[in-house]
This record gives structure tokens, sequence and C-alpha cells, in this order.
């Protein structure tokens, strides 16, 4: 397959994976969820749907233990038994065909609409129940050391964490949960920085009603190779703190969301 093929879908993914996969504020966007896959036919589909079942069962109930749950797994090969509705978009519309490579090859995003009544159903079946309540925004408070210096401390407004924020907004999404980043000045009031970090060795900051932040480091280790990180957070008057190792920062930050 020609460079340009790889070159442009990778562009284009990058675009739709650092984009909300849903919106937390409307429930019914629970009940949807979208995989990328290969063409529009069958060779993908059944795999693609089953990838959006499992995450929807997670939005849904707030359970991140669901996903890889036997019998969720069992369910989702027959995932379609509970579509109300898909459909594809073209990740690569505009960009014009080259040799014999048409739509059977191209990337699509298939998103799948599932009956929330059959979704509720299979919950209670499983011990749990729809999260009706209101869920907190995750708010991190992070300090970096990357592949290259200098550290730095992800903020809304940091260059370098673009990409991290954009990963981190996808990650809370797969959970049904919103992130907001903090500012450079929220950061500033707590004392904050990449030369001074208190944290996690401190607790985290007060949090605003509804939000929850998450304090820790993040660092990368080229003999793992991958990414270590150590967080805390206080929740109903008891710290909690965990770890993850060897990982890229996508799986870092689904950890965090995870832990919330």
């Amino acid at each position: 397959m020609r460079l340009w093929f790889f070159a442009a879908l990778f562009a284009v993914a990058l675009l739709f994976l650092s984009t909300d996969r849903t919106n937390a504020d409307n429930p019914s966007d629970f009940y949807q969820a979208y995989e990328i896959v290969t063409g529009t036919d069958m060779r993908q589909r059944p795999w693609g749907m089953a990838q959006c079942l499992r995450e929807v069962l997670v939005k849904v109930s707030g359970d991140p233990r669901l996903k890889d749950d036997p019998r969720v797994i069992d369910l989702a090969a027959h995932a379609d038994r509970f579509v109300t509705a898909f459909d594809y978009v073209d990740m690569m519309a505009g960009i014009p065909k080259k040799d014999d490579q048409g739509s059977y090859d191209r990337p699509h995003k298939l998103t799948v609409h599932f009956d929330p009544a059959k979704i509720d159903g299979i919950l209670a079946k499983l011990g749990e129940s729809p999260w009706h309540g209101e869920r907190p925004a995750v708010v991190p408070v992070l300090l970096v050391h990357g592949p290259k210096p200098p550290a730095y401390v992800l903020s809304a407004e940091a260059p370098q964490g673009t990409e991290q924020r954009g990963a981190f907004v996808t990650a809370a999404s797969e959970f049904g949960m919103k992130v907001r980043m903090p500012t450079d000045a929220e950061l500033a009031a707590w004392g904050a920085s990449a030369d001074h970090f208190p944290y996690p060795k401190q607790p985290p900051p007060e949090v605003k009603p509804g939000e929850s932040i998450v304090v820790g480091t993040l660092d990368w280790n080229e003999a793992l190779p991958g990414w270590v990180g150590s967080w805390r957070t206080h929740w109903q008057g008891r710290d909690h703190a965990w770890q993850i190792s060897g990982v890229n920062y996508d799986a870092a930050f689904r950890d965090i969301v995870r832990g919330v």
C-alpha cells in the first residue's frame, strides 16, 4: 500500500480520535459508540459492532470492568441483536482514490446506535444498572517528563500537551466521563509548575463541585519502553493512590479515569 495512504490515514485518524466520542451532558449519547473499520461491508462490521457494544455497556454503567467481562465478550459476538441503526463516514472523504484503492479499503467511522431498553436489560442481567447520576469531571494535574526535555505540567494552554489533551478527552469519553484541563492560572495558584511540583506527595487541591482532581506524574521510561504514571485523588474523605507502567499515554489516561 502506498505511503501516501498511510500518511493520510494517520492524519485523519488523529482528527477523529482527538475529539469527544460522546457528549457526557446528554445521557442518550451513552447508547451509541463508534469504531474505525475498513470498508463498509461485512469484513469488519461485526467486529466494529462488538467493540461498540462493549464501550456502550461501560459508558452507561460507569463500570470499566464490564469491557473485559467474559459474559460481555460473549454478548458482543452477537452485538447486531441490540442495534437500532448504524452508519458509516468515509474518513478519507475528499482525498482522491489512487491506483486500485477504492472505498473497499478506505477507513470508515462506523457509528452504532443501540436500543436503550435492551442495553439496560443486559446490564440488569449482569447485576449492573445505568448510572443516571451526575458524573464528575476529571481534572488532571500532571507533571510530564517526556522522551525529550523540558518537563511540563499538562494544562489547557501548554503547547507540548496538544496531542495528550485530545487523548485524555477520548479516554474520558470511553467511560462516559468529562475532562477539564486546568488553566495555567489555576496551576500557578496551586503552586504546580515544572520546577515546583509537590504532588502526588501532597493531597490534591480543593475541588469545585462536580469535579475530581487527580494529581500525579507521568514519566517516559526508555528501558521499558513506555510511560510510568503515579496518581492520587481524594474522594469521599479518603485518599486513593495507584500506578501504571509500561504503557502508551492513551492507556495511562484511561487508567486515571478508571480510578476516579
